[in-house]
């Protein structure tokens, strides 16, 4: 069987509206699907190893040459998002100089971080690259770490840090402005040699997002286990993660890219935005 598509799915329980439902109803052999990470889509769609997938919204903006942003999806909130949070043993304030683990699984809420505390609060820590699953004994403990997808879930359960920033809710009270933390995005070539395809896919991914959102308490009572926590607290947490890519969301994405033009850690030709998808 040949190949067509070389897809990259999120494997967070944040995708389970969509990605559920394509477990169980996509039968499409010469659709390969890759679960990973952000961080690891990321590479492999920048380095040619996939068609198309959910990566981190700045890696869009990192190689804006090579991609186009397919439309109406994404992995966004409006406030708190839930799953991406900064523990902190101190208030925010008393963070500046002090160590600041962020998690290397996004790109994006690593940048996102750094916007809140520097630019947003003019606070300036250190920073160390890793997992708070995996803190080293021996090395220096950090005040604050940042957490993503299910490792956050778990540790807003453990509740073992005094102080919590959710980092959409962040973002939306300085700039009145939902969050996109990840995009669907397509690389240039595949949107231009194989726009049937491409449009298949989509149509695919938005017949199972909503088949997944009418389903969401019993899909809610499947992934809860996996982090663990209650069905309950899963299903608020997943009614709360939006995944249009409309006007608003578009609008949320061009601020982030100008912080991060700002700051020099994209290229100015991440705007204008570039969509397809619809026919």
């Amino acid at each position: 069987m040949k190949i067509t598509a070389r897809i990259g799915m999120v494997n967070y329980i944040n995708t389970a509206p969509l990605y559920e439902v394509w477990r169980q109803s996509v039968r499409r052999a010469d659709w390969r699907i890759t679960e990973a990470p952000p961080s690891v889509l990321n590479r492999m769609l920048h380095e040619n190893e996939l068609d198309l997938g959910f990566v981190s919204s700045q890696e869009y903006a990192l190689h804006p040459g090579e991609y186009r942003i397919m439309s109406d999806l994404s992995i966004s909130s409006t406030g708190p998002v839930g799953s991406v949070f900064l523990f902190s043993e101190l208030p925010i304030a008393g963070l500046d100089e002090q160590l600041v683990l962020l998690s290397p699984q996004s790109q994006t809420s690593v940048s996102l971080v750094k916007i809140i505390l520097e630019e947003f609060h003019q606070v300036h820590p250190r920073y160390r690259s890793g997992l708070a699953s995996e803190l080293d004994q021996d090395a220096e403990r950090p005040a604050a770490v940042l957490a993503i997808g299910d490792e956050a879930l778990r540790l807003a359960v453990e509740a073992r840090y005094p102080y919590r920033l959710d980092l959409g809710e962040a973002w939306q009270e300085r700039t009145g402005l939902p969050f996109v933390f990840a995009v669907w995005a397509v690389r240039e070539n595949f949107c231009r040699e194989e726009p049937d395809t491409v449009f298949a896919i989509y149509q695919e991914l938005h017949r199972c997002l909503r088949e997944g959102k009418e389903r969401l308490p019993e899909i809610s009572a499947i992934v809860a286990k996996r982090v663990p926590m209650d069905e309950a607290a899963c299903y608020r947490y997943l009614q709360g993660i939006e995944y249009d890519l409309g006007n608003e969301k578009q609008e949320a994405l061009r601020r982030f890219f100008e912080y991060l033009i700002k700051r020099g850690e994209v290229p100015a030709s991440a705007l204008p935005l570039k969509v397809c998808g619809k026919q």
